[in-house]
């Protein structure tokens, strides 16, 4: 099945570049670009596309309040934020937000490819750099928020474990390892905590442990 991608960026030769990169992948299409993130909201609407890739700064309306608008929509969209450096203030905002993740701005034709692939298959998409930014970003917040400790609740202590392990970053093929058992039953029990605790993809769920206190600095 073919992915179909939006680019966003006020850059002409940076969407024109990352264009020709994803068209020339077999299983990626290039259905539209945006220039600005009002453009981008009005693109995903009429095009439907599978992944945005979302640049930060641009005129009009940024990409973090672009991303927001998206989510809100209720867009099947996944949201794959473009940035020049993995510690961009804006990073952290853009995944509480509702990014699925982020691609540095100079990857390889290779690494936007298959950034574009995890993205699209419901994967989260965080650098260990981001990973460990999410932590001290809550920490420096303070005490988690009641309303999150409570939904926590609706977790067993198996759907919880598997939570911790997501928002460590862990792939679902490591937490199998981790936990010794098939793949596809931490697939079940990620679907599952999606659904109990009403989110879109992995990235959510990891700020989600973060806000609930289940991850802290060092944890």
């Amino acid at each position: 099945m073919t992915i179909r991608v939006l680019i966003v960026d006020d850059q002409m030769m940076v969407r024109e570049g990352f264009s020709v990169l994803l068209n020339a992948m077999p299983d990626i299409e290039v259905v539209g670009e945006a220039v600005d993130g009002r453009q981008a909201v009005e693109q995903v609407a009429a095009l439907r596309p599978d992944v945005v890739l979302m640049d930060i700064r641009m005129p009009v309306l940024n990409g973090l309040e672009a991303t927001r608008e998206i989510v809100a929509a209720d867009a099947e969209a996944k949201v794959l934020v473009l940035t020049t450096f993995d510690l961009d203030e804006y990073v952290y905002q853009a995944l509480r937000a509702g990014a699925s993740g982020f691609l540095l701005k100079d990857a390889s034709a290779q690494q936007l490819a298959d950034g574009v692939r995890v993205v699209a298959s419901g994967e989260a998409l965080l650098a260990p750099t981001v990973t460990k930014r999410l932590i001290l970003e809550f920490s420096r917040l303070g005490a988690p928020k009641p309303p999150t400790q409570e939904r926590v609740g609706d977790l067993t202590e198996r759907e919880t474990e598997v939570l911790v392990l997501v928002a460590q970053g862990r792939s679902n093929s490591e937490i199998a390892t981790h936990l010794v058992v098939a793949e596809s039953t931490v697939k079940t029990h990620v679907s599952r905590i999606l659904v109990k605790l009403g989110l879109r993809d992995r990235t959510q769920a990891a700020v989600f442990a973060y806000e609930a206190g289940l991850i802290t600095p060092g944890g």
